[in-house]
């Protein structure tokens, strides 16, 4: 597991929790409007070691609540669930963030009480899936996972990703179902500052198209509501 870096403090990214935000080097998927492509494709010389990350975290015993556990991918590492275990000892609540492209490894943490929150991305429709996530995906695992965090006893949030020039109303649509009965699903601002696919970076989401495929999804979940990049 490679730390690349870590933000000491964060307000927004785990709901109703004062946390930190550690940031794990690797991904399985290649999507182009990654909004950090150096966990990606980056040199892999961690920034800071596990030993470096846990003497942060001791000393900030009292003043933060929780680690967001970030990336890259977090499931690609064999020893995310001893990580967490150690975070845990420590008295932080978790929030992973995550693919979804690991459902084994995401219902052992979560049946293990290893994970106060979840972040799925889900990047297209099914049959649009390899265009979004940049690789092959198997859409069999990526299901699971959603049912995975439906089914779960825990919070959870389910996030979508609208760069420009990829999705339909169709596509949406077809997300909603998808989805139907979640708690709770952001439609994300495309961040076009950074990007995998250099032909996107400086390309920003419509405003107007967020608010639409909004309120199509609103027919399908819970709570739907648009998150902005700033």
């Amino acid at each position: 597991m490679i730390i690349k870096s870590v933000q000491k403090l964060t307000l927004i990214d785990f709901p109703k929790v004062i946390a930190c935000s550690v940031f794990l080097f690797g991904c399985n998927f290649r999507c182009p409007y990654c909004q950090n492509p150096e966990l990606v494709v980056g040199p892999k010389e961690p920034s800071i070691s596990l030993e470096e990350f846990f003497d942060f975290l001791k000393r900030r015993t009292g003043l933060i609540e929780g680690v967001c556990i970030t990336g890259g991918e977090p499931t690609i590492n064999r020893d995310l669930p001893l990580f967490i275990i150690k975070v845990k000892e420590l008295g932080f609540k978790v929030k992973l963030d995550t693919n979804g492209s690991n459902p084994s490894m995401l219902e052992d943490l979560i049946e293990r009480g290893l994970l106060d929150y979840v972040a799925m991305d889900v990047k297209a429709p099914p049959y649009k899936y390899d265009v979004l996530a940049g690789v092959k995906v198997d859409e069999k695992k990526i299901k699971e996972s959603v049912e995975v965090v439906k089914s779960s006893n825990i919070d959870y949030e389910f996030r979508v990703t609208i760069p420009p020039g990829f999705f339909t109303v169709r596509d949406i649509i077809e997300i909603g179902k998808w989805l139907k009965g979640s708690k709770k699903l952001y439609v994300q601002e495309f961040n076009p500052e950074k990007t995998l696919d250099e032909r996107l970076k400086g390309r920003k989401s419509d405003k107007n198209e967020l608010l639409k495929y909004r309120d199509v999804l609103r027919r399908f979940v819970e709570y739907c509501e648009i998150r902005l990049v700033s």
